[in-house]
This record gives structure tokens, sequence and C-alpha cells, in this order.
């Protein structure tokens, strides 16, 4: 069995959430079986090894759970990028477009120093739209993004073709496909 036929297993599909016609991934499941959990932290770290990588960079909420356990595992540093309001000290915003509305991002002025080389690591990457402002907030700060590394890809909603489309490298473990 492949490691993506081992990890699809260990994902649950939630039908119709949270909306009609939505199959949600679940990654609590993965996280909940050790050796699943281990093999992703895995296979999305070894890619990155002599990549002199300064920190990898997870996107709230799942994304400081599977890019925590990929720091470590590197043995670099971890930064949070919270949704706005969330970070105490001095922050920088990226907006984005959500499906209804604009959201926004934020990172610490003092997280990622100039130059820093740096990885986006979430669970998921679904229409590309965090994960981009991400990448766009990191490079606004003088950080190099050396890609974006994710559990899960949902290739029909285009996401991680958007971000290699400006340049970005993008790793997935998984594809599944619809929404």
């Amino acid at each position: 069995m492949t490691v993506a036929q081992t990890l699809a297993r260990s994902i649950r599909t939630i039908p119709d959430y949270p909306k009609p016609g939505i199959l949600f991934r679940d990654i609590t499941t993965l996280l909940g079986n050790a050796e699943a959990f281990a093999l992703a932290v895995t296979s999305l770290a070894e890619p990155l090894r002599g990549s002199k990588l300064t920190a990898v960079v997870g996107l709230e909420a799942r994304g400081f759970i599977v890019g925590g356990a990929v720091a470590a595992a590197l043995g670099v540093g971890f930064v949070p990028m919270r949704k706005k309001g969330k970070l105490p000290f001095t922050t920088m915003r990226q907006a984005y477009a959500l499906e209804y509305g604009t959201d926004e991002l934020e990172l610490h002025t003092d997280a990622v120093p100039l130059g820093a080389r740096v990885v986006v690591v979430d669970d998921l990457i679904a229409t590309g739209g965090t994960a981009g402002a991400a990448c766009t907030l990191l490079e606004r700060v003088g950080a190099v993004v050396v890609g974006a590394s994710f559990v899960i890809d949902l290739p029909d909603l285009g996401g991680a073709a958007k971000l290699a489309a400006a340049g970005i490298e993008v790793r997935a473990l998984v594809s599944f496909p619809g929404h």
C-alpha cells in the first residue's frame, strides 16, 4: 500500500458538512492514529531536508498541529499564522477572499527574519485562498517561501494549481476528488 493509500484510509469523510454537497475531509482521525500521523509528518518533512529552512509556518488551526510536528522533525522553529485579532504583539495582515466575503491572516512583525527560508504547512488545500495569502504575507515581510505542504489536496478546487502558477512548489500527500 502506498503512503497516499495508507493516509487516505485514516481520513474520515463527512458528507454535507458544513453545507449540503460538501464532502468534508476530517484529519482528526488521522491525528488520532499514531502510525498514520507519524507517516504524514515524516512524508511531509523528508522532501524538505537539505532545503536550509529557517522555520515552518503553520496556518490556523490544523496547520498548527501538522506544522509543529514537521518543524520538530526538521529541527527548525515553528511560526503560527493566525486569523485577524488573535496574536498579542504587533502584526502585519494580509486580506484574502472567501466564498462570501473576506478574511485576514496575521503574523507577528518579528516572527520571521528578513531572508528566512520558510515552508507553509496546513492540513488541506482547497481553493488556495488562505495558503496564497500566507505566501503573500511572508513575502511581504521578506521571507523566501520554499514551498507549501499539505496532507490533503482537493485538486478540483484548483488551489494547488494557483500556488504553482505563482511559483510556489506544492506538495500534498493525498488527493481527493470533489469539494
